[in-house]
C-alpha cells in the first residue's frame, strides 16, 4: 500500500514542468487505477489527484491518454465520481471534447457515462439552474453523436447514447430531449439503424425513457413520427417481406423497408426497449390511434411470430394486451426509467 508521502510525491510529479516526470507519474497513477486495490489506495488522497489529472487532459497525446484512462477508472467508483464533478470534471471534459486533433474523445465520453450514472451528476451535465445555458452540453454531445455516426474505424462518440440514457432517467433530461425547438429527439432517432449495437442500445434506451412523458408530451413525440415509428417498429418487424396488403396501410418510411427481406435487429435489449417505448405511447388513446394509423399492430403481430427470446416475447405480449383491451387496461407493471 502506498504511503501518504508517496502519494503526495505522485501528486507533485503530476504537476512537474518536466514532461518526462509528468509521464512517469501519470503512468504510475494509471496503473494503480487499473485495479480495485489500487483505487482503494488512492482514495484517501483522490481529491488531490483530480485537479492535476484533469489538467493533464490538455497535455501531449501520450500523457493525456494516460490521464484520461486513470480518470475513467476512478469514476467507476461513485463516491470518487462525485468528487470529480466537484473538481470541475464536466466543464474540463466539455472544454476538450471535439477539439480538432484531440485524441481522447472516446475516453472523455466514457468518463461522462460514468459520471452521469448518479442523478446529481446527471443534473450537473444538464446545467440545471441556469436557463441561459441549460442543455448546451447535451446539445453539443448530440451534435458529435449524430455527425460522427460511427463512420470512422474508431467510433469516438458511440457511448454518447449511454449518456442520453442516463440523463433521460430524469424528467428534466426527458423534457430537454423532447423540446421541439431544440430538435434533439428527432436528431438521434436515425441512429437506431446504426451498425454499432452500442449506438442502437443507447438510442433505444433514451427513446424509451422519453416515452415516460407520453401523457404530457405525446404531441412532441408524435411530431417526430416520421422517424419515431421506424425507430421503434422496424427492430420489432422481423426479417420477412410484408405483402402489399400490409404495406399499403403504412407510410412510406415503413412500407419501403418492409417490402423486402432484410437483416433483423439481433440485439434483444434493443427489441425489448423498442417494445416498451411503444407500450408507453400506447397507454395514451392518441398514441394507440397513431400506432393503428401506421399499421403498427400488424407489424408487431408478424414480428412476434418470429420472435424466440422470452423477454422480448413478453414485451410484445404486453403491447398486444394493451391494444386488445384498449383504454380499459391500467398501467400496472409498467417499466421504470
Amino acid at each position: 500500500m502506498a504511503s501518504n508521502s508517496d502519494l503526495e510525491d505522485l501528486v507533485n510529479f503530476l504537476k512537474s514542468p518536466s514532461p518526462q516526470l509528468r509521464k512517469a507519474a501519470v503512468d504510475i497513477v494509471q496503473g494503480l487505477t487499473g485495479s480495485q486495490d489500487g483505487i482503494h489506495n488512492l482514495s484517501p488522497r483522490a481529491h488531490d489527484f483530480f485537479p492535476p489529472l484533469l489538467h493533464l487532459l490538455g497535455d501531449k497525446q501520450e500523457i493525456a491518454q494516460l490521464a484520461a484512462e486513470a480518470l475513467v477508472n476512478l469514476s467507476s467508483d461513485w463516491k470518487l465520481s462525485q468528487g470529480l464533478v466537484a473538481a470541475g470534471a464536466v466543464e474540463k471534459v466539455m472544454g476538450f471534447l471535439g477539439k480538432p486533433g484531440y485524441s481522447c474523445n472516446k475516453l472523455l465520453v466514457m468518463l461522462l457515462v460514468n459520471i452521469t450514472q448518479l442523478e446529481s451528476e446527471a443534473e450537473h451535465l444538464l446545467q440545471e439552474g441556469d436557463e441561459k445555458v441549460t442543455g448546451l452540453h447535451v446539445s453539443r454531445l448530440v451534435r458529435f453523436f449524430v455527425r460522427s455516426s460511427g463512420s470512422n474505424e474508431v467510433d469516438e462518440y458511440e457511448h454518447v447514447g449511454a449518456i442520453l440514457v442516463n440523463i433521460t432517467r430524469l424528467e428534466t433530461g426527458r423534457k430537454l430531449l423532447l423540446n421541439a425547438s431544440k430538435g434533439l429527439f428527432r436528431q438521434i432517432l436515425p441512429q437506431i439503424d446504426s451498425r454499432s449495437v452500442v449506438r442502437r442500445q443507447g438510442v433505444a434506451g433514451a427513446v424509451r425513457n422519453c416515452c415516460f412523458e407520453a401523457e404530457t408530451e405525446l404531441p412532441s413525440l408524435l411530431l417526430a413520427s416520421q422517424f419515431l415509428w421506424p425507430a421503434l417498429l422496424l427492430p420489432l418487424a422481423g426479417k420477412r417481406a410484408y405483402n402489399k396488403e400490409d404495406t399499403s396501410k403504412m407510410p412510406l418510411e415503413l412500407a419501403t423497408p418492409l417490402s423486402y427481406e432484410r437483416e433483423p435487429e439481433m440485439d434483444p435489449k434493443v427489441r425489448v426497449e423498442a417494445a416498451e417505448a411503444i407500450y408507453l405511447i400506447a397507454l395514451q388513446e392518441g398514441g394507440r390511434r397513431a400506432l393503428w394509423a401506421v399499421n403498427g399492430p400488424r407489424i408487431l403481430q408478424v414480428g412476434y411470430e418470429d420472435e424466440e427470446d422470452p423477454k422480448v416475447m413478453e414485451a410484445y405480449e404486453r403491447v398486444g394486451a394493451l391494444l386488445v383491451e384498449g383504454s380499459g387496461v391500467q398501467a400496472q407493471g409498467s417499466p421504470e426509467p
